[in-house]
């Protein structure tokens, strides 16, 4: 019974990913498909682990980075180029996580929010006769067509990207269904007990957040493959808050939350900014209304309407 509802789990992820490409436009529907894994890592990390992070931007840019690097200046398989960028948000993790999940919630978010910073600035002056500062790495030319599925073309990549977001959705879901899925919670509430069970809270942290910040380098590799273009505006401080914004839009903790948020997000972006410059303003009265209205964001809130539907149910 566990094992038919872990796998309809996955084929209603399927749908929604699926559904995006039917009726959206192919550029709408990369950019949802690419910033729905950005935000699984968030969501993953806020609602398993406890920990919220504003600097979520320097592990996406360390991805995009790594990438573009390879692509502008060494090689043009777009494929090695998503490894390098995956190997080095590791890296990252491996570097910096030992010192950041020893801190409490608050300070972590704050010290990942100053990384984020350093980040763009390194990017935009520091490095800048190898980043090219604001005026950014263009390597859209560079990159050869790959054997099988060719993701310098778009319609191959949302396939690509499809498949990962499907892959690192299950990921998710087993992890969560897992005795560490469990542990993380109860880290997450209650210390002492965790401890006293013998299990160790570091460990717990430090392996949650390893997976969430290379689950957003491999975003940020996607993004740099898919613009063929990288530049320090991808780790700038104003945008620290979006992943956080979509997670508790979409749902903290909710393994569709990321999915739903994105859409809402990057939908009213995209219209709304048509209309009006200030789209943000929007956001902000829907992120109130939905915090004011039980705090399970989008999918927290339709979730037990759904399940009493498929579950034979009148609501």
């Amino acid at each position: 019974m566990n094992t038919f509802r872990w796998w309809r789990g996955i084929l209603l992820a399927f749908f929604l990913l699926a559904i995006i490409r039917v009726f959206l436009p192919l550029p709408f529907s990369n950019e949802i498909i690419i910033f729905s894994i950005y935000v699984m890592g968030c969501s993953f990390l806020l609602g398993r682990v406890g920990f919220i992070s504003f600097g979520q931007p320097a592990y996406l840019a360390t991805g995009a980075y790594a990438t573009a690097f390879y692509l502008f200046y060494f090689g043009a398989n777009p494929f090695i180029g998503i490894l390098i960028g995956v190997v080095a948000g590791l890296v990252m993790s491996l570097i910096v996580g030992p010192l950041f999940v020893r801190l409490r919630s608050d300070y972590f978010a704050l010290v990942n929010l100053a990384l984020a910073v350093i980040f763009y600035y390194t990017m935009q002056k520091v490095l800048a006769p190898i980043t090219q500062g604001d005026n950014g790495l263009w390597f859209l030319a560079n990159m050869t067509s790959t054997p099988i599925i060719d993701i310098t073309r778009p319609k191959e990549f949302f396939t690509f990207a499809f498949l990962a977001a499907l892959a690192i959705w299950a990921l998710f879901k087993y992890l969560n269904d897992t005795l560490y899925g469990a542990c993380a919670l109860a880290s997450k509430v209650n210390e002492d007990k965790v401890q006293f069970l013998g299990y160790s809270n570091f460990k717990i942290r430090f392996f949650g957040f390893i997976v969430a910040n290379v689950t957003t380098a491999f975003a940020g590799s996607l993004y740099a493959i898919y613009l063929g273009f990288v530049s320090p505006e991808i780790t700038s401080a104003h945008r620290c808050a979006d992943p956080v914004v979509v997670t508790i839009l979409g749902g903290v903790g909710t393994l569709y939350g990321p999915l739903v948020g994105a859409i809402a997000f990057t939908g009213m972006k995209d219209l709304i900014a048509g209309l009006i410059g200030n789209w943000e303003l929007f956001i902000g009265f829907l992120l109130v209304f939905i915090m004011l209205a039980g705090e399970k964001g989008i999918w927290g809130s339709l979730e037990p309407q759904l399940k009493k539907v498929f579950s034979g149910k009148r609501v």
